[in-house]
């Protein structure tokens, strides 16, 4: 039997797809153009409609292409994180921490099985050297940090470094995904602890976070197509 012929239908329903996926990773794009030019032109409905339909169209895009469905989760739940971060009080922020705090759950497993399917294991040194990142940060930042926060923070930005330490097991694109999740998330740590901001901060934490996001469902996507190549 040939390869062809061991997948029927998958060229039709690929195909299909594949077209579907375009135009909303395009949609995805757009959006995130939009909202980037919003904030820095300081026209915060734009950013209030942009922001919640960003992680959907991306996770949309990955659905389409045939990503694993702890990807899709965890964009989906980073769209929570999104939506709650919107409203201006304490409560929200948690639970908006805690929404993005399971989407890094899914991609730390998602990248322990890419890790235990042949890949290199994440490089201990990659490792040691986020973990002393984490540490200097946090003893700079602590005494800034409101006292009912403190706690949280530090726990979610331990799951948040282990996910970028661990995301450089599916190549390139993941661990600088991973990279600048962590900057993203410190930039807003800053600006909580109110340290001295760059202009436009809100731009950057979104430029930061929707590269991140991308680049995380790229690297995944690129390996697991180079893994279903015919002979590899």
């Amino acid at each position: 039997m040939t390869a062809t012929a061991a997948r029927p239908g998958s060229t039709g329903a690929d195909g299909r797809a594949e077209r579907f996926a375009r135009p909303v990773l395009l949609a995805f794009l757009l959006v995130a153009a939009a909202d980037l030019a919003g904030l820095l032109a300081g026209a915060e409905t734009v950013h209030l409609v942009a922001k919640p339909l960003l992680m959907p169209l991306l996770a949309g895009y990955a659905a389409l292409r045939g990503a694993p469905r702890l990807l899709v989760a965890a964009l989906l739940f980073g769209w929570g994180g999104d939506v709650f971060l919107l409203a201006d009080n304490d409560l929200a922020f948690l639970v908006g921490m805690g929404s993005f705090a399971v989407g890094h759950v899914c991609y730390l497993t998602l990248f322990g099985r890419g890790e235990g399917r042949g890949r290199a294991p994440a490089p201990l040194v990659t490792g040691a050297g986020y973990a002393v990142l984490l540490v200097v940060f946090l003893v700079l930042i602590w005494p800034d940090l409101p006292a009912d926060l403190r706690i949280p923070l530090t726990g979610y930005s331990l799951l948040l470094t282990a996910m970028a330490w661990r995301a450089g097991v599916f190549g390139p694109y993941a661990a600088a995904g991973g990279a600048l999740f962590l900057l993203s998330d410190a930039l807003i740590a800053t600006g909580i602890a109110e340290w001295p901001q760059a202009p436009a901060p809100d731009f950057w934490v979104m430029l930061t976070y929707i590269a991140a996001q991308a680049l995380l469902t790229l690297g995944v996507l690129t390996k697991r197509k180079t893994k279903h190549k015919p002979g590899a």
